[in-house]
């Protein structure tokens, strides 16, 4: 196994207070329009938006299923792409029957993409010689403001809120309030200045293609990594965890992932990715209809026997 560089900051709890406190500070004012175009019989949707830190005005798509609520909760957090869905493929639109589902657009994906519109590829690295003028900073500030607003909403059941996505889940967990449950594949931030220079797969290219391009910067990007590394967020994550690694002896196995999950702050289950987007779904919506003592998975009618 590689060995890792224990790089986290002294002052990693500041940088983040910073933020909080930033963003404490800079009203939400949401708005919120009805989606008749997305709306179903069994649904209505929404887009939010709202105001982050900067400030920057972002979004977020919000489903809402007809009846008597509260109603268990799904929070999508963003894949590193530029679109934005109300329901990320692989999973059913099925599903909005009987949950919130919620999915933020942070700054630079489409719908947020003024004034900044992101380049893919291009965001992972894009102010990351200058921790504070990191892209990510904000990006995490959307994540939590996004999260500050959906838990205000009295259609969600407060015991049942559930964040799914890459390693912003993870990052929202341990930052954010209200959170029941987390889903989680880590894919860019775990020992990212040690992971890159071992593959070539996208996105950690980029940070390769950046240093490569001006090496100078080396000591400065691995810098402001280090302040979003998961393993020093895992302790404050403090519900439970599903966490999808990759096959073994690829980057980010479980072999590999273990000094994060072992750190988590309540014990998760750690799942090895089957690369099938069918089976790993499958995995994924048991887990979390078995953690929320639901009565049955919401599965796409092809992938049910």
């Amino acid at each position: 196994m590689t060995t890792l560089t224990d790089n986290r900051p002294d002052d990693f709890d500041v940088y983040w207070t910073s933020v909080q406190e930033e963003l404490a500070g800079i009203p939400a004012v949401p708005e919120v329009d009805e989606l008749p175009l997305r709306s179903t019989d069994y649904a209505t949707a929404y887009v939010v938006h709202m105001t982050s830190i900067g400030p920057y005005r972002i979004f977020a798509h919000l489903s809402i299923p007809k009846g008597a609520g509260p109603f268990p909760t799904r929070y999508y957090l963003p894949r590193y792409g530029s679109v934005v869905e109300q329901i990320p493929q692989g999973f059913t639109n099925a599903q909005r029957r009987e949950y919130v589902t919620f999915s933020v657009g942070v700054r630079g994906q489409r719908g947020a993409d003024q004034p900044f519109a992101a380049a893919f590829p291009g965001l992972l690295t894009h102010g990351i010689s200058h921790r504070e003028a990191y892209v990510y900073r904000g990006i995490v500030a959307d994540c939590l403001r996004a999260l500050e607003y959906l838990v205000t909403r009295p259609e969600v059941d407060g015991s049942k809120v559930v964040a799914m996505g890459g390693d912003l889940a993870l990052v929202t967990a341990a930052l954010g309030s209200g959170l029941t449950h987390l889903v989680c594949t880590p894919a860019m931030f775990f020992a990212t200045a040690d992971a890159a220079p071992r593959t070539e797969a996208y996105p950690l290219q980029e940070v390769n293609d950046y240093l490569r391009h001006d090496p100078s910067q080396r000591d400065a990007v691995a810098r402001t990594l280090s302040y979003f590394d998961l393993r020093w967020f895992a302790p404050r994550v403090k519900v439970p965890s599903l966490v999808m690694t990759e096959g073994d002896g690829d980057l980010l196995s479980g072999a590999a992932l273990a000094p994060l999950t072992s750190a988590l702050g309540t014990a998760p289950e750690v799942n090895k990715t089957r690369y099938s987007g069918f089976k790993d779904n499958v995995y994924v919506e048991e887990w979390v209809t078995r953690q929320f003592g639901l009565a049955g998975t919401i599965l796409p009618a092809h992938w049910q026997g």
